[in-house]
């Protein structure tokens, strides 16, 4: 018999180290915790899963553009009330939160930078912004920036985040749909190249728009690419859905896309297209 049990419960007290708060995300694909900081550093995508998470529009400014070449344009172009909806918090007080939160006046950014030495017109939207979804704002930023490339002969690139139309402008937002669609086909019928990249999520109004019209179609992987979610189909068709519906996986073998890049080649490859095109545009001699 032993003279001595162990006690049931340990008697000693440890305390953990304050750790602080938002140093580590965990990737919803391995599982792992990221440090931020390395997270930040390789543009928000996890360096072993290669999971994408959600990138700023100024961070993709950053990525895309040549240094210190990005010049923005109709900054102060935003969004008014013309419905004066209300709401438990009213459209007026949600648009107020979101600059503050953002730092920026509406949904996407324009403006015109170089990407490998080649001038370009481009848009990034932001979803942190009302969930980058369009209204009259947002559709006359993208106008105004397809109507600069058409009038002075550069390429477009525009890259979506959104959940489509803003419903607090109900059917203004919608006719952004046609007046973004129509500006592209005179940029088209000036032979200037418009280059779409998708992101995750590309959805709504936007995608059945001016998303899906580029003469070039890239997507970043595991994109959520679709018109409605699919919950609403689902309930609507009444039938089970195909494994990975309305990813860009499944898109691109179903021949939406033309190609899948990775966040961090996405630069590279849309600069490998531009000096395709330019050199395209060249007249033959000799």
């Amino acid at each position: 018999m032993a003279f001595f049990n162990k006690p049931k419960y340990s008697t000693v007290t440890i305390k953990k180290k304050d750790i602080p708060k938002d140093l580590f995300t965990r990737c919803p694909i391995s599982g792992d915790l990221v440090y931020n900081k390395e997270l930040e550093s390789n543009f928000m995508v996890v360096p072993k899963s290669n999971y994408h998470f959600p990138l700023s529009a100024p961070r993709r400014i950053e990525l895309l553009s040549d240094k210190d070449s990005f010049k923005e344009l109709d900054k102060d172009v935003t969004s008014g009330d013309p419905l004066n909806f209300k709401g438990i918090v009213s459209y007026k007080e949600k648009l107020i939160g979101d600059k503050k939160k953002t730092n920026l006046n509406e949904a996407v950014i324009t403006g015109v930078c170089k990407m490998g030495e080649i001038a370009v017109s481009l848009a990034v939207m932001d979803f942190r912004f009302r969930g980058g979804s369009m209204g009259s704002a947002v559709g006359e930023k993208i106008t105004r920036a397809i109507e600069h490339a058409t009038a002075n002969q550069m390429p477009v690139i525009i890259v979506t985040a959104t959940g489509g139309a803003r419903m607090e402008e109900g059917i203004l937002s919608l006719m952004q749909m046609a007046k973004t669609s129509a500006a592209l086909s005179r940029l088209h019928d000036a032979g200037q190249l418009f280059i779409s990249v998708l992101t995750n999520p590309t959805t709504g109004g936007v995608t059945a728009s001016f998303a899906t019209l580029g003469d070039i179609i890239l997507a970043e992987p595991a994109a959520l690419i679709g018109l409605a979610g699919p919950r609403v189909i689902k309930e609507t068709i009444k039938e089970e859905l195909p494994k990975g519906f309305q990813t860009a996986e499944f898109l691109l073998e179903r021949g939406l896309l033309d190609q899948i890049v990775h966040r961090n080649k996405m630069r590279e490859r849309i600069i490998t297209f531009l000096h395709a095109f330019h050199l395209a545009k060249q007249p033959i001699t000799g």
